[in-house]
């Protein structure tokens, strides 16, 4: 990786480890949040903890609450990504990113809040106090 930086010009740090976060339209309900304010704050916790993150624009997405006979939840999705340098994802960073989660999940009324973490699903469906 390092002799590809060279080769593009690069002389700022490269991330390696992915976090992509799926922000939702919808409490577990089926009714709207304020998807808004939480892509923000997410963007506002990546950029804190790894430098930077990118959301993408909503996507349709499905979820299926088995907790509720396998109920099917229709939302439109925003995607957050960020890159993290390995020297930046330690246990402060992720205690950090779990407080954000948890709050998220919680007072968004998810079932489950879902982050990818280098190809691996996390879901988190018992938040917090």
């Amino acid at each position: 990786m390092k002799e590809i930086g060279k080769r593009i010009g690069s002389n700022l740090p490269s991330g390696t480890t992915q976090f992509t976060l799926f922000v939702p339209s919808k409490n577990r309900d089926g009714r709207a949040i304020k998807q808004e304010k939480w892509v923000t704050a997410a963007l506002e916790v990546f950029g804190k903890l790894f430098r930077g993150a990118t959301a993408f624009p909503p996507g349709r997405g499905v979820w299926r609450d088995d907790d509720r006979n396998g109920q099917l939840v229709w939302d439109e999705s925003v995607m957050v990504v960020s890159y993290a340098k390995p020297n930046d994802v330690t246990a402060k960073s992720l205690s950090e990113l779990r407080h954000f989660l948890h709050t998220m999940g919680r007072e968004a009324g998810q079932g489950e809040i879902g982050i990818v973490i280098d190809g691996a699903y996390y879901g988190i469906s018992k938040y917090d106090e």
